[in-house]
């Protein structure tokens, strides 16, 4: 079977050309990557086809805060399959203010290596 995608691994932009095939267990292997412009576009064809990766971007709720969401983030890619099963775990945080960027909201979410991080500044309210 064959495959376009484009690589969004560099500003190049590669139309990337993937054969691959499924194995007897339905998990897929690439056989070639054609049109890539340096080898980090192959990787990132692999990965795409065999594993693929996500960063998410949410919000979680804060608590005595001047505002009543804090955005968050992966610090590092998750596997795209378990991104609803992150978000579950996301809903069900709210944090009290004040919260800093780069605070680590969850730790080692779901125990995929990816940590929950704040990426806004929230300050308490002033009573």
């Amino acid at each position: 079977m064959n495959r376009e995608i484009t690589c969004i691994v560099c500003p190049n932009g590669c139309t990337l050309n993937i054969d691959f095939e499924k194995n007897g267990d339905g998990k897929t292997s690439v056989t070639s990557v054609r049109g890539n412009l340096c080898p980090r576009g192959r990787d990132y064809a692999v990965q795409e086809m065999e594993s693929p990766m996500r960063t998410i971007a949410s919000s979680v709720l804060v608590t005595g805060g001047e505002l009543p969401l804090a955005s968050v983030r992966t610090n590092a890619p998750i596997p795209k399959e378990r991104i609803f099963d992150v978000m579950k775990e996301v809903r069900k945080v709210t944090v009290a203010a004040p919260v800093s960027a780069g605070d680590v909201i969850i730790k080692d979410v779901l125990g995929l290596g990816a940590d929950i991080i704040a990426t806004k500044d929230v300050m308490a309210t002033l009573v």
